[in-house]
């Protein structure tokens, strides 16, 4: 299946500056969708391949702020920081919260041009990340209970006797159930198949 094309959303509250930007990216052939607000953005196609380009002051919601809000994790793209107003204090927090760029108005076409660029080379990987961890759940979710086991045990660095013990299983049961862990996620060696059940565990809550 084809991947769908990446779509560029334009939020800014300025009429003339989104059509901008809008003509100037349509121009390289970007596609792109202008919002107006981040509540219209919400509202209409926040999801799918590309990133977001946003005004840091608008009346209502600016964009620093639904940056950095839990309604943003439901859309989760690169943004670019686009802002009127030289404020670089603003600017310095933006970055540091992970945005891509932060043009000040005007910028030059091809500043904005090179930060979709890295913008959309963010994203792709970043998908191709969550794609890849998806299939290996998905061969994870093949193991037996027992492969299972025997997999989180070695990953944790356990050697075959100790983790024979644990589970209550010969040695053998233990080497025979990591070769078949192994051939079911895809991996060609043992530091293969630490890496992909580290890859899959859930994060590990911080201890005071």
């Amino acid at each position: 299946m084809t991947a769908p094309a990446p779509v560029i959303r334009i939020v800014d509250d300025d009429d003339s500056m989104r059509a901008g930007i809008a003509d100037l990216l349509a121009s390289v052939g970007f596609a792109t969708r202008a919002f107006s607000s981040v509540a219209d953005l919400v509202a209409g196609d926040a999801t799918g391949p590309g990133c977001l380009i946003l005004d840091i002051r608008m009346p209502g919601e600016g964009g620093l702020a639904f940056f950095q809000s839990a309604a943003f994790a439901a859309v989760a793209l690169p943004v670019i920081f686009v802002s009127g107003h030289a404020d670089i204090p603003m600017a310095v927090q933006a970055m540091r919260a992970g945005a891509v760029d932060f043009l000040a108005k005007p910028f030059a076409d091809q500043a904005l041009i090179d930060a979709v660029n890295r913008a959309l080379a963010i994203d792709r990987d970043r998908r191709a990340t969550l794609s890849d961890t998806a299939a290996l759940r998905a061969r994870f979710a093949t193991l037996t209970p027992g492969e299972r086991a025997v997999a989180e045990l070695v990953a944790a660095g356990l050697p075959n006797k100790t983790i024979a013990a644990r589970l209550g299983v010969s040695e053998i049961t233990v080497k025979v159930r990591r070769g078949h862990a192994m051939r079911k996620v895809g991996a060609a060696t043992l530091p293969d198949l630490v890496r992909a059940t580290d890859r899959i565990a859930p994060p590990q809550a911080d201890t005071p």
